[in-house]
Formats: C-alpha cells, structure tokens, sequence
C-alpha cells in the first residue's frame, strides 16, 4: 500500500489541527501545533497532539509570555529570566529550515531571535545586608540596658554612702557617750576614793607592808628598817632607818649590822647617814620587797598604820589617824614632823607609817614623854631628798 502523501503545510496554520475561530485575550496559542507540523513535514509520523486543558514541557504557563517575548521587571525566583528557559528545561528552538514568519502568532510579541548564554542556569540569591534600623534597634537595646546598670550601681553606691555616713553618725555619737560615761565613771571613782580614805582595811595593808619590815640589831641598840626605793645598781637592797638606831655602833667605826625576821638573820652595811635628819641609809645584799613611796604630804584626819617591833617584838602592826603636820614641836628647831595617834614604844623607831593605799608617808622617830597617842614621824619626802632612793 504507497505511502500517504502529506498534508500540504499552511503558513500560518498547524497541520490536521482547526485554527481557533478567535483568540483569548491574555491566553498564547499552544505553539506545539508548529512544531507538529514542522515534524510532519520531515516525514515523522504524526504525534498525539495535547488536549485542552494540559500544557507541553517546553510550552509556558497560562499567563506567560512565549518564547521571544520580553516582560519588564526582576523575574520571581527560581523563574528564568528574560528569553530563558526555566532550569530544567530546554528551549523550544524553531526549525532551522523554517523562516521566522511561519511562527503563529497567539497574540505576543513576533518572534525574534536569541541567542542563549553560555552557561544557562538560575541567577542566586542576591546578598542582601543587615539592614541598618535593625542594627539602630539593637543599639537601643544595649544604650538602655547600660543605662539601667549605671543607675542601678549608682543607686547601690548612692545607698552605700548614706549607709556609711549614718555608722559613722552612730559611731560618733557612741564615741562621745562612752567617754562621757567615762568621765562619769573617773568622777564617781575619784568620789569613792576621797570617802573611803577615811576607811582603812588595815588587814590588807599589813599584809602588803610585813614582808618589807624587819627589826634591826645594832649591838646594844635595836629598832625598826624598812626596804624602800629602787633597787641599787650594784643589786641587793636599800632599807631606811633612824640614826639613833645604829649610831653607838656606827660612832664606834662600825658599818656592819643585821636584820631579823621570821628567825632569820641578814647582814647589812650602814652606807650613808643624815644625822640633821636622824635619818641612816643601810644596804643588803638580798633581793626583798620594797614598799613604794607617797608623792603628796599626808593629811590630817588620814588613816595609818605603824609597822615596828616595840621592845623587840618584831612584826608589831598598830593603826590610829594623822593627827597634825607640824613644824613648831617644842626642841625641834622648827623641823617638820607628822603627828599621829597610833600608839608606838621603844624599838618602834625607824619603822614605817603608812597610809590606806599601801605607801609610805613618814618614818616613826619617838614619842611624847609621860603622854599617850602622840606620836612623831619625819616625813618620807625629807628621806627621798637626803639619800635620792625614793
């Protein structure tokens, strides 16, 4: 059976395909009527052509312009630009053996040709930089955080200092009250001290002057000494006394005596005597307590205590009051003596008179004859001065 002959091509139109009686306005003709025709007329056999409704690969949406046509503007993405085939796609060429003018037109732009480029692809996505309100923003954000913080801290520092000033308001003000509590207190104590003058514990006070007494042997003589003063550069002890006390032995060249307590015997040398005074200054090379000295002169009304050994009875404590100081005793040529009422006796002579707290203020020297309770004693401060022991 020969062949059948083709069907003769129209310009213009597709082959066995009617030509639509009447454009739709903004709908291209399917140009895959073109291409059909353009096969049939190699000599392929004719292709199944594609119903309303469905769209060829290579043929654009509804819509869009066909190929050689030209849109304004950025395409959208992921959608070819101008003239270009969308990726994955291949772009529908006419035929080389076909002139330009028996491309239908569906309404478009005539067809003109392209060139492609040489690497067709999809352009990428532009680099698009922060933009500078969203930098301004975050800018904001830490201008405002930082000025909290400021104010915050100083706010803190702000609290600290006025914490600080009221402790130190506080601490000045317990400052002042605690010294005039002080103050309070040195007055009531200056007060307590000034009415217990007048009271003497007479037990302490012997308790603290005893182990500084001792009685004095001066061959036919005996008396009273007392351990005074600071101790002597060379060591040892220095004790006071009368004159009278050791003055047969020491007119007689000798400067060796001794003193006894507690049945114990210690020798002792008489170093320097003041027989104006009837003062002698005697040295032991034992290390005994010293009785510490009054800087003020006694006064009347004061309690005492005497300390001696009356007639050789050694350790004999007796108390009473100052009774005057006086300077016009009758044949003392003025001296100055201290007058009291403890009662004294022979051997008591050189030993100490000492007031309620624990220090010496004179040296017991005699008594009145066919009298009681007078008593005279020369002052420490005249010892202090004649052998600077004190």
């Amino acid at each position: 059976m020969p062949p059948a002959a083709p069907s003769r091509v129209v310009p213009g139109q597709p082959a066995n395909q009617p030509v639509p009686s009447q454009a739709v306005p903004g709908q291209p003709v399917p140009n895959q009527a073109v291409l059909s025709q353009a096969v049939l007329s190699q000599g392929v056999p004719n292709q199944p052509q594609p119903t309303l409704g469905q769209r060829p690969i290579n043929q654009p949406a509804s819509g869009q312009p066909t190929y050689g046509q030209t849109t304004f503007g950025q395409p959208p993405h992921g959608q070819a630009a101008h003239g270009q085939p969308a990726y994955g796609q291949t772009a529908a060429q006419p035929p080389s053996d076909r002139p330009a003018s028996a491309v239908p037109y569906s309404g478009g732009a005539p067809y003109q040709p392209v060139s492609a480029p040489a690497n067709p692809g999809p352009y990428p996505e532009p680099f698009r930089p922060a933009r500078a309100s969203h930098r301004h923003s975050v800018l904001g954000v830490l201008l405002v955080v930082l000025f909290l913080v400021a104010g915050g801290e100083g706010f803190y520092v702000y609290d600290l200092n006025n914490r600080l000033d009221t402790a130190n308001r506080h601490i000045a003000a317990d400052a002042a009250n605690e010294s005039k509590t002080d103050n309070e207190l040195q007055t009531r104590i200056k007060a307590l001290e000034k009415a217990t003058a007048g009271s003497l514990d007479s037990t302490a006070v012997a308790t603290a002057v005893l182990p500084s007494v001792f009685r004095v042997d001066a061959g036919d003589f005996t008396g009273t000494a007392f351990a005074v003063g600071k101790a002597p550069s060379g060591g040892g002890t220095d004790l006071l006394t009368n004159y009278h006390v050791v003055r047969s032995i020491y007119e007689k060249g000798t400067r060796d005596a001794a003193l006894e307590r507690d049945g114990q015997r210690f020798p002792v040398k008489i170093i320097q005597v003041d027989t104006t005074n009837d003062l002698a200054l005697l040295e032991s090379t034992e290390n005994f307590h010293r009785l510490s000295t009054a800087a003020a002169q006694v006064e009347p009304g004061s309690p005492i205590v005497v300390v001696g050994a009356p007639l050789g009875l050694a350790q004999s404590v007796t108390t009473g009051v100052v009774s005057a100081v006086r300077n016009d005793f009758p044949g003392e040529g003025g001296k100055t003596f201290i007058q009291f009422d403890a009662p004294i006796n022979p051997g008591n002579s050189g030993g100490p008179v000492v007031n309620a707290q624990k220090q010496v203020v004179g040296i017991a020297a005699e008594k009145a004859q066919d009298a009681e309770g007078i008593g005279l004693a020369i002052p420490i401060s005249v010892a202090c001065h004649s052998f600077t022991v004190c």
